[in-house]
């Protein structure tokens, strides 16, 4: 969709349709596009380690997987930003939706 946002190192199947905004690192696939995981063959080519990217895939894990509510998954994310910097652009990109999250 026209207006739908995109985050970074995010990632989108071939012939993927969206209509809702995807967080960064996310990697989404089908029609209607759903979460896959994180791209993370895509952060490794960008230079994270290890470390950060196993960070950001409990990040992932916390939003998609654990079924809270996105306010009580972005209140924990927040708890983990001094530790976990990496985050930031992830838990932003979760709050700057309009449109709503592909679930």
């Amino acid at each position: 969709h026209q207006f739908c946002h995109i985050g970074a190192h995010a990632f989108l199947g071939m012939f993927t349709a969206i209509n809702r905004d995807v967080p960064a690192y996310t990697m989404v696939s089908g029609q209607p596009g759903t979460p896959r995981g994180i791209n993370s063959e895509g952060l490794k080519r960008r230079g994270f380690d290890a470390e950060h990217i196993r960070h950001i895939k409990d990040a992932y894990r916390t939003v998609y997987r654990k079924g809270m509510k996105l306010a009580d998954a972005i209140t924990e994310l927040d708890s983990r930003l001094s530790s976990q910097p990496e985050l930031g652009v992830f838990v932003e990109s979760l709050r700057a939706s309009e449109r709503g999250l592909v679930r």
